[in-house]
């Protein structure tokens, strides 16, 4: 398998570069026709254009897009662009036009659309965002991805797109249909202990093997839930709360736990004017 990442920095944006033409230099590159893995980072003014004609391009061209089996659209760090700010597009298109992608990242939400969710042999989805519209969420829900193993979701913020509550993810997760889940990661939420709540009560703890709630504002309330409930599935193996609000009690009793437990990177809430803080890893 080989990877490449194709990505355009300011000064080539300046001098005329942008998402418009990535996807004619990726076909001109001599390399490409060996690449499997492919990365888009930034298109050189991710804030202002979005990435549609990158998308359109690689339908437009599906056959000799055909080989590529991983694929991860807005990889770029906040100094290239915030993820908040990264302007994504529409992938309805894109599911019919790559039939042999086993595996798709996208990292921003802002203007972003996945469409009718049809793929008989996608095994990982992620989304990285500060906030994940409903909208999407809700598309996911209805997607029919039958070998889907992987599920990671960043749930953000209410102030960069989050605009559902812990309903909207029990309702998801009782909805959607992914048989061969093994990885179930719903991160990243300023509500990560009502979330955790709602993973906990799905019909997927009983499948899968990792149990991804990190990024997020757990805290002890979360962290006794995970307690009384993960002894009850045998087939969870690993569990990953990396970057939480526990105490340090609490993350050496989850740390006994007969499984594989990622409690690193404890923090402490802040507090002002008498009100206590607790914030996300990735929102803006």
């Amino acid at each position: 398998m080989m990877a490449k990442r194709y990505a355009y920095d300011y000064e080539e944006y300046e001098e005329g570069k942008g998402p418009s033409v990535m996807v004619e230099e990726i076909l001109a590159d001599p390399e490409f026709a060996g690449v499997t893995d492919l990365t888009i980072g930034s298109w050189g003014s991710a804030y202002e254009d979005d990435c549609q004609p990158i998308i359109d391009g690689i339908v437009e061209n599906a056959e000799r897009f055909s080989h590529i089996e991983k694929l991860f659209i807005g990889d770029m760090d906040f100094e290239e662009c915030e993820v908040s700010w990264i302007m994504q597009g529409n992938y309805g298109k894109l599911w019919a036009a790559l039939p042999d992608l086993k595996e798709l990242t996208i990292k921003g939400s802002t203007e972003l659309g996945l469409g009718e969710i049809i793929h008989e042999n996608l095994e990982a989805l992620t989304i990285i965002c500060g906030g994940l519209p409903t909208e999407i969420i809700e598309e996911i829900e209805r997607a029919r991805l039958p070998k889907l193993k992987k599920l990671l979701l960043y749930i953000g913020s209410d102030n960069y797109g989050f605009d559902g509550n812990a309903d909207t993810i029990r309702r998801f997760l009782e909805n959607a249909d992914f048989p061969e889940l093994e990885y179930l990661g719903i991160v990243d939420s300023e509500i990560q202990d009502e979330l955790t709540e709602a993973v906990l009560e799905s019909k997927f703890m009983g499948q899968i093997h990792t149990l991804d709630l990190s990024c997020g504002t757990l805290s002890d309330k979360g962290g006794k839930l995970l307690l009384e409930k993960l002894p009850q599935y045998g087939n969870i193996k690993k569990l990953d709360v990396h970057y939480h609000f526990m105490t340090e009690k609490m993350e050496k009793q989850l740390r006994e736990l007969s499984l594989e437990v990622d409690a690193s990177d404890r923090n402490k809430p802040s507090s002002y004017r008498g009100e206590t803080y607790m914030y996300a890893m990735l929102t803006e």
